[in-house]
């Protein structure tokens, strides 16, 4: 394999030429989900060592063209899919819609005590118990979201027995007979806490989209679910719908 000429002597670092060079790439000849080549074989191409790779590739992860997997290398990256906000929008059937599988990994399921901005939003007194259901959210097996669903334990008082997968909302319906309609979104980027950036296979310096969001019963209005919710911001296009 011939080496690519670089400007060794120029104002430009090296790293940064080899990350211009693979950006042109990307974008004319790669489709989303092609892998690239090892670190090793592009090293070899470039003529360089492994680290000045390595450098070139992280800043085109952290510019959202590339995701390292863990295991099975570094990959295209997808446009970000388009996630309206409505009040009647739901993940499993916005991805399943863009042709993806939808899949739900609960993390834990709690009862604990409302505080602070859980028991403003659902109307409850401080302290009254309330369920909560934490789930990463995936399409075709990739990590968009990690969500903190919680619900008024005396409106849902089996949920925590009863609920081991799938739509939550869809549950709801089935098992209580219950709709739940949207009526607020509030949307802000902040850095990944907690074990987020780990769940979401993602760097903690990266942002997450977070959107706090209440919903109530479509019949009279009563706060049943606050969620919260983290996005990658990577693989997400928030598209607000009134």
């Amino acid at each position: 394999m011939s080496l690519v000429a670089l400007q060794r002597n120029g104002g430009e670092a090296i790293y940064s030429q080899i990350a211009k060079l693979l950006k042109d790439e990307i974008t004319s000849f790669l489709a989303p989900g092609a892998c690239l080549p090892s670190e090793n074989e592009l090293a070899e191409r470039f003529g360089v060592n492994r680290h000045t790779v390595r450098r070139a590739v992280e800043d085109l992860i952290a510019a959202g063209l590339l995701e390292r997997r863990h295991g099975k290398g570094t990959f295209v990256l997808d446009a970000p899919a388009d996630y309206v906000l409505g009040s009647g929008t739901r993940f499993t059937e916005t991805f399943e819609s863009l042709g993806k599988t939808a899949g739900n990994r609960i993390l834990r399921k709690l009862a604990i005590p409302a505080r602070g901005g859980v028991a403003t939003r659902l109307h409850l007194a401080e302290n009254e118990p309330v369920v909560w259901i934490e789930s990463l959210r995936l399409a075709d097996d990739r990590p968009i979201c990690v969500i903190s669903h919680f619900l008024p334990r005396q409106a849902f008082p089996d949920l925590l027995a009863d609920y081991a997968c799938g739509s939550l909302h869809e549950h709801l319906a089935g098992r209580y007979g219950l709709k739940l309609r949207r009526i607020e979104s509030l949307v802000s980027a902040a850095l990944p806490q907690g074990d987020d950036a780990s769940l979401l296979g993602m760097a903690q310096n990266q942002p997450v989209l977070r959107v706090k969001s209440v919903n109530v019963d479509e019949r009279d209005g009563t706060p049943l679910e606050y969620a919260l919710t983290r996005f990658r911001a990577d693989r997400i296009q928030l598209r607000i719908n009134p």
